[in-house]
């Protein structure tokens, strides 16, 4: 889909909503082939579960608009110091609980306040019964997750369906992404892990001029190539400037291939941003 025709899809919320609804539902979904891989690995080599929570919100274009015309935003965390990968845009999110989240679930995914319901719900549920238990239990892990780190309240969310699972690269872990559409969050209050908040338009995505090559330097050995991977720029309004790389960008992009058939533009054509990892990149300070 080219910027001038995903623009007209992604201006008006409802017709939007509906569109990521059915591409996120009738999307292969991939949780129980990636989770019975995980359980029958052993050893060293067995990687850990994680939800992560890919939150769309919407502004609109002006005050009562009644036509629900304005633009979508992916809502973002900035890690802390404190914790690994200090300085990178993340999902809220994290490790799976699998005794705590398996209780939460009925709670956040049945009721009369169901966060899992209409349209999302029916293609979940059509899944077989073990991928819909995953895709519930992922969700409430993920939720679980937004509420310990930002404060954002679960009823708050709307599920909007699963993902694509993807591996991390300097971790042994996989995520489990859901998408889900935030209205009316209230103040969120960040905890220690997550320095600040950060809102990156959907239409960046479209903007070739905010792509760039972002490159590490490892240092590990001379001659060595460093490392290059596509990254969006992005301007806050006080004038800041934040870079989207890794898997929260790739997650991104494949959700907007999924429900836009989105094509990533040549970033190795933008500008060079060059980074060395520090040696507490892994790690984080764990100052108190």
């Amino acid at each position: 889909m080219t910027g001038q025709s995903a623009a007209a899809a992604i201006n008006t919320r409802e017709a939007f909503l509906d569109r990521v609804i059915e591409k996120l539902g009738t999307h292969p979904c991939d949780f129980q082939s990636t989770f019975r891989e995980i359980a029958t690995s052993g050893g060293d080599n067995r990687r850990r579960a994680a939800g992560v929570l890919l939150p769309l919100l919407f502004r609109e274009s002006s005050e009562g608009c009644s036509n629900s015309e304005g633009s979508f935003l992916f809502q973002l965390i900035k890690r802390s110091p404190t914790v690994s990968q200090p300085g990178d845009l993340g999902f809220p999110g994290g490790m799976l609980h699998p005794i705590l989240d398996r209780i939460l679930r009925p709670l956040l995914t049945h009721g009369p306040f169901s966060i899992l319901r209409g349209k999302a719900r029916q293609y979940a549920v059509s899944q077989n019964a073990d991928a819909f238990g995953l895709i519930s239990l992922f969700l409430a892990n993920a939720l679980r997750e937004s509420w310990e780190e930002i404060r954002l309240p679960p009823s708050r969310v709307l599920f909007l369906g699963p993902l694509p699972t993807y591996n991390l690269t300097l971790f042994r872990r996989t995520i489990f992404p859901v998408a889900g559409f935030v209205e009316n969050q209230g103040l969120l209050r960040p905890n220690r892990e997550v320095e600040k908040i950060v809102e990156i338009p959907l239409a960046s995505f479209y903007q070739e001029e905010r792509f760039g090559c972002y490159q590490i330097e490892t240092g590990a050995s001379v001659g060595k190539k460093p490392l290059q991977y596509p990254c969006l720029i992005h301007h806050d309004p006080d004038g800041g400037e934040e870079l989207l790389w890794g898997a929260t960008f790739n997650i991104i992009v494949q959700f907007l291939e999924i429900v836009l058939n989105y094509r990533l533009p040549e970033w190795k054509q933008g500008p060079v941003i060059i980074r060395r990892l520090k040696p507490d990149y892994l790690t984080g300070s764990h100052s108190p």
